[in-house]
């Protein structure tokens, strides 16, 4: 029986706050809609995840991802999903490109994810801006209250451009991520990231 992934395809960049505003401008002339973005992301790792690696195999993570709703966004359920590893640079030089399998859960996906052998290796809220393409900026975490505190004038933020098919071969899905950074150019580096 042949495995079926869905794949992402991706870009990654950063950019200091004082760009943020030619930024915006650029991405919302090529865009159709913007939303503002308030998440919580979880990342798990499996109980087994040392005897993996003293074996030389890398572990899968889970994550889980919730909108935290705020302005007209209403609060949603649990996204689970994890990464497999990306296909080589060799084959996608210009992206990354890499299978995902994703499930949503109605109900306690933190309880869901311990159940099966999961606890939780870091948390992060990410508030920014969804725009067709998916550009977001991750601020920092009080690791004491867990609430997201302000970014620093200096602090870097980071775009993510991606799209998902559940397609072989990537020609469509990478030309649409290689387009915004052509549309980027000059002002935004975007480029493959190992993950």
């Amino acid at each position: 029986m042949a495995k079926v992934y869905a794949y992402e395809v991706a870009l990654f960049g950063e950019f200091f706050a004082r760009d943020l505003k030619a930024i915006l401008n650029r991405i919302t002339l090529h865009t159709e809609s913007a939303a503002p973005m308030h998440t919580r992301e979880i990342v798990f790792e499996h109980l087994g995840t040392h005897l993996l690696q003293s074996r030389g195999e890398e572990p899968v993570l889970l994550r889980a991802r919730k909108e935290l709703g705020g302005g007209d966004v209403k609060e949603s359920g649990w996204t689970l999903y994890s990464y497999l590893k990306p296909e080589s640079v060799r084959v996608h030089p210009e992206a990354t490109v890499r299978p995902w399998a994703t499930c949503e859960v109605t109900g306690d996906a933190l309880s869901l994810a311990s159940a099966l052998g999961y606890v939780q290796r870091s948390q992060i809220y990410k508030r920014g801006y969804v725009f067709r393409r998916g550009t977001s900026y991750h601020p920092n975490v009080d690791p004491k209250t867990s609430l997201p505190t302000p970014a620093h004038a200096d602090t870097l933020w980071e775009v993510e451009v991606k799209t998902v098919t559940p397609q072989i071969p990537f020609v469509q899905p990478v030309e649409a991520v290689l387009e915004v950074q052509l549309i980027m150019k000059g002002l935004l580096d975007l480029r493959r990231q190992d993950i």
